[in-house]
C-alpha cells in the first residue's frame, strides 16, 4: 500500500500544471484551476482569480485585487503577498495553509475552515477570520479590530495580536505565549484557555464562560466582570479595578496585589493584596466568595 502510494503521490505531480513568471488580470482568469503550481506570478486587477480552484501550490505570488480564494479547497500558499485591494480575499475555503507571508488586506477570512498560518503578518487584520472553523495560528503578527469573531476551534502560539473586539464569540480557544492588545477582548466567548501570555486592554472577557488563565500577566480596566466559571492560576492582575463584578465559580490564584475588587458572585480570590474590596450586600451575598489575601485589605467598601 505504501508503494502503491508513492506511485500515485508522482504520477499526480507529474500532472500538476505550472504557472512561473505569469501575469494575470481581469475576472476570473484561472476559474476553478485544480491541481496546478503557481510561482513568481502576479494577479493584477480583476477578480476573483482563482474562484473554485482546487490542490493549488502557490509560491513568491502577489495578489492584488479583490477576492482572490473564494470557495477553494486544498491551498498552499508560501512567501506570497495579499496587496491592500485583495481584501475579502479568503471566503468559504476549506484547508488553507500560508506561511511566510504578507497579508495587507482586510476581511480576509470569513466562512472557511481548517486554516493553517505560520510566521504571517496581518497589516490590516479589521474584519478577518469571522466565522471560521478549525484555526492554527504560530508565529503570527495581527494589527486590525475585530479579529476571530465567531470562529471557533482556535490555537494560538506566539502570536501577538493589536487591536481591539478580538475574538468575540469565539469557541474552544487554546492559545500559548502570546500577547493581546485589545480593548474588550475574548467576550461572549466559550471554553478559553490561555497559557503564558500578556492581555492588556479594558473590561477584558466580559459574558465568557469557562475561562482558564495559566501564568499570565494582565492589565485591564473593569476586567474580567461577568465570567462564569473562570480559573486563574499562577497569575498577576497589574493595575486592574473593578475586577470580577458579576462573577460566578471563581478559582483564581493572584501573585500580585489587586487594585480593587468589586462584588464578584461566588468561588474562591486568594491575591498578595487587595487595596480595596466593594462588596455590596444589596447586590451579592459576600459569604458566597471566599476572600484569602497575604496582606490585609487595604480598604472595604459596601457600595
Amino acid at each position: 500500500m505504501a508503494l502503491l502510494a508513492f506511485i500515485y503521490y508522482h504520477l499526480e505531480e507529474e500532472h500538476m500544471t505550472e504557472y512561473t513568471d505569469a501575469y494575470f488580470e481581469g475576472e476570473r482568469p484561472l476559474f476553478a484551476e485544480h491541481d496546478a503550481t503557481i510561482s513568481g506570478t502576479v494577479f493584477g486587477e480583476g477578480e476573483s482569480p482563482l474562484k473554485e480552484s482546487r490542490n493549488i501550490q502557490l509560491k513568491d505570488s502577489i495578489f492584488k485585487w479583490k477576492y482572490p480564494l473564494w470557495y477553494s479547497q486544498h491551498v498552499v500558499a508560501d512567501h506570497t503577498t495579499f496587496e491592500t485591494m485583495s481584501r475579502s480575499g479568503i471566503w468559504y475555503t476549506h484547508d488553507i495553509t500560508i506561511r511566510n507571508s504578507a497579508l495587507q488586506a482586510p476581511k480576509l477570512f470569513r466562512r472557511s475552515s481548517h486554516i493553517r498560518l505560520d510566521h504571517v503578518h496581518f497589516a490590516d487584520a479589521s474584519e478577518t477570520m469571522w466565522t471560521c472553523d478549525d484555526i492554527r495560528l504560530t508565529n503570527v503578527q495581527v494589527n486590525g479590530d475585530y479579529f476571530g469573531k465567531d470562529s471557533k476551534n482556535i490555537y494560538l502560539d506566539h502570536v501577538n495580536l493589536v487591536g481591539n473586539y478580538c475574538f468575540d464569540g469565539a469557541q474552544n480557544v487554546e492559545v500559548h505565549n502570546s500577547t493581546f492588545i485589545a480593548k474588550d477582548a475574548f467576550w461572549n466567548c466559550d471554553n478559553v484557555t490561555i497559557y503564558d501570555s500578556t492581555l492588556d486592554g479594558e473590561y477584558l472577557a466580559w459574558n465568557t464562560k469557562h475561562l482558564t488563565l495559566v501564568n499570565c500577566t494582565i492589565t485591564s480596566d473593569q476586567g474580567l466582570c461577568y465570567v462564569d466559571h473562570l480559573t486563574m492560576k499562577n497569575c498577576r492582575l497589574l493595575q486592574t479595578d473593578l475586577a470580577f463584578e458579576y462573577s460566578a465559580h471563581i478559582d483564581a490564584d493572584i501573585t500580585s496585589t489587586i487594585t480593587s475588587v468589586k462584588n464578584p458572585l461566588s468561588g474562591r480570590i486568594q491575591a498578595q493584596g487587595i487595596d480595596t474590596l466593594i462588596m455590596d450586600v444589596t447586590k451579592i451575598d459576600p459569604a458566597q466568595t471566599e476572600i484569602v489575601t497575604a496582606a490585609p485589605v487595604g480598604e472595604r467598601k459596601t457600595a
